[in-house]
């Protein structure tokens, strides 16, 4: 450990995090955080998220785990008023911390880790509750997380071959679809339960202004990847099909207080970590439906954050400013 006079701050601004950020190396760090929750050995910190009168929402997330000496917090939000401007809505801004000292060590551009974690998140959630033999998908948003989260399903599970896909404003996006080009049959959609109801997997992907379809139009042998509510007053899922469904939550607590689980009186929930770890099984049916409520878990974001933190200093990448104390 340098001493108080030599110590530096390493600064990786988001051009200099996204080509560190290579699939399998993310995957592996939520992976891992998974497992870190699930065997209790990573905690996470109570969750803040508030609404501000500018319009945007704003949030912390942080926690430890005590064993790795990792310590940290992502401070991020929505700012939907950006989109006027030619910004980007969600902000996100991580921070690592020596945990024997307090002194920071690493300041990281947090957007682009949000969006390749939860990318990872929901993959798993896929290759572990999705059947295999899945050949048609319906989306809901054509954001950068919706994106996101249909490519890691189209390089997942080779057989889907139609993507069925509902917009905001109800009409198509060419860019959406010149981006399958190639890949699968993309059909834009404006009866969202009539789509959901011709699919065997449904991402919910949006800013979660309210229920995008009925509980009535999932089929049995279903899975839901729900990503967008991380918020109280978000909602994605309609009412009903919790009750109806198998539920998996990255996090219990999470889930009831700003995930879907908010929405819903009384259903039981596995923790995604337990099934990696193998402490829950997973013995999912040909007619099972599936939900993976997704939150998102600050550990994840800290085990990205570790993983690009190494690779900068071992590498050379990013700027270092002197953070003497």
């Amino acid at each position: 450990m340098p001493a108080p006079s030599e110590a530096h701050l390493l600064l990786l601004a988001g051009p200099q995090v996204q080509p560190l950020l290579t699939p399998d190396a993310v995957l592996a760090s939520v992976r891992e955080a998974f497992l870190l929750h699930s065997q209790g050995q990573g905690r996470l910190f109570p969750v803040v998220r508030e609404r501000l009168a500018t319009g945007g929402v704003f949030g912390i997330k942080s926690g430890d785990v005590e064993a790795q000496a990792l310590l940290g917090f992502k401070a991020a939000g929505f700012w939907p008023q950006n989109r006027s401007r030619g910004g980007e809505p969600h902000q996100a801004t991580v921070m690592l911390f020596d945990p024997a000292s307090g002194r920071p060590t690493c300041l990281i551009d947090g957007n682009a880790i949000t969006t390749a974690r939860t990318g990872a998140a929901g993959r798993l959630g896929l290759e572990l509750l999705a059947r295999p033999d899945s050949t048609r998908l319906c989306v809901f948003g054509t954001g950068i997380q919706a994106r996101v989260q249909l490519d890691l399903a189209l390089d997942l599970l080779p057989a889907i071959v139609e993507v069925r896909y509902a917009t905001s404003r109800g009409i198509p996006d060419p860019a959406f679809e010149a981006a399958l080009a190639g890949r699968c049959a993309a059909i834009h959609v404006t009866d969202p339960d009539a789509a959901v109801a011709a699919s065997d997997i449904v991402i919910t992907a949006t800013p979660g202004g309210g229920p995008l379809f009925s509980a009535d139009a999932v089929r049995p042998g279903t899975h839901v990847n729900a990503v967008g509510t991380d918020t109280r007053g978000k909602r994605e899922l309609p009412a009903g099909l919790l009750g109806r469904a198998r539920v998996f939550v990255d996090d219990r607590e999470q889930h009831r207080q700003i995930g879907e689980g908010q929405w819903a009186d009384t259903h039981d929930v596995v923790e995604f970590g337990d099934l990696l770890a193998g402490t829950e099984p997973i013995a999912r049916t040909e007619t099972d439906l599936t939900v993976f409520d997704m939150t998102g878990l600050a550990l994840q974001d800290l085990t990205v954050a570790r993983m690009l933190y190494r690779r900068a200093i071992e590498e050379g990448h990013g700027t270092q400013i002197p953070w003497p104390w």
